[in-house]
């Protein structure tokens, strides 16, 4: 059988040959013959679309595109590149395993370049999936020493880069070459990437229990999963306090729902070595080489604690938690 080309000698695509195969076996036969071979054509119909290179790897995200600015005096020096989970590495080779923690979905990295000019600005745009994710990535790269500004939900500059978190996204802008123009420059790109953004979310309010007098201005993070090394323990926030000479950390753990909060605290509790906790009236005391006197307390769905408590300043860590205990009795989820 010869397989007839297009008109100038290009083959026809494969699913013509199919079709054209069948057409040929179908000349001359029986109905039964037909239904047999009406079977093998489906067959073959499902199994060229089924097999088709790359069709197991397209993505169902939509593109990140449409967050990337038009901004005057600059264009793309490249075409912008978007990476994956799977594919993260390629870009941050040695922090992707951070971003993919906080449960990363997608990046868009945009490359621009001033007409006429050496000055190159990167824009970095994660999408983390929830406002809180974002917090996450976020709150574990900032430092409260940074300069903080209104961006976003917050956002902070440092030397010739500007990082905040806006919704379900987590934005980076670095400037190369941008000499005394760079602040100007990365707050009015900022400004434009927020255009785009429909939903910018809010931090995270839980957020709301932990400031606290003391608290040490932007201090607080949020992380996911295997809160302090406990793979059972997620959902959890922390932030440093200081109280005359005292720094110490206070925490909340977001359990959803009583039974799971229950749950997480048996399994700490659980834990720790025989004669290390006691049942105080507040909830739990306990005495730990790393973290000092610990004070763990369930409210409903939560968990709170005071840790890195001092021999001596245990009514502080007394104090501190009961004041947790007070601010989540009030606390009304979103």
């Amino acid at each position: 059988m010869t397989i007839p080309a297009r008109r100038g000698g290009r083959p026809r695509p494969g699913m013509y040959y199919v079709i054209h195969f069948v057409r040929i076996e179908l000349r001359g036969e029986s109905k039964m013959r037909f239904y047999t071979v009406a079977r093998i054509f489906l067959f073959i119909v499902f199994c060229l679309f089924s097999f088709r290179p790359g069709l197991a790897g397209e993505k169902s995200e939509p593109s990140l595109r449409f967050l990337l600015p038009e901004v005057e005096s600059f264009s793309f020096s490249e075409n912008p590149q978007e990476y994956f989970p799977e594919t993260l590495y390629e870009y941050i080779d040695g922090a992707a395993e951070i971003y993919l923690g906080y449960d990363f979905r997608q990046l868009i990295v945009g490359q621009y370049q001033m007409v006429e000019s050496d000055v190159i600005l990167s824009v970095e745009i994660y999408d983390m999936g929830t406002d809180i994710n974002s917090f996450g990535i976020y709150s574990a790269e900032r430092f409260p020493g940074a300069e903080f500004i209104p961006v976003g939900n917050q956002g902070y500059l440092e030397e010739g880069a500007l990082n905040y978190v806006a919704g379900k996204y987590y934005i980076k802008l670095l400037c190369f070459d941008c000499s005394d123009n760079s602040d100007q420059l990365l707050r009015s790109f900022s400004g434009e990437i927020l255009k785009n953004i429909e939903d910018k979310g809010q931090l995270p309010n839980l957020l709301a229990v932990l400031k606290q007098e003391g608290l040490i201005v932007n201090s607080e993070k949020f992380i996911l999963r295997n809160f302090l090394g406990y793979e059972f323990l997620e959902n959890g926030y922390v932030a440093g306090y200081k109280v005359g000479d005292l720094e110490f950390d206070c925490t909340v753990i977001d359990g959803k729902n009583e039974d799971q909060a229950q749950s997480m605290l048996e399994k700490y509790l659980g834990s720790r070595p025989q004669g290390s906790y006691e049942k105080i009236p507040l909830g739990y005391h306990l005495k730990d080489r790393y973290y000092g006197h610990i004070y763990l307390a369930r409210v409903g769905p939560y968990l709170c604690g005071v840790m890195k408590i001092k021999d001596g300043a245990e009514k502080v860590g007394e104090m501190y938690l009961k004041t947790l205990k007070e601010a989540l009795k009030t606390h009304q989820r979103p």
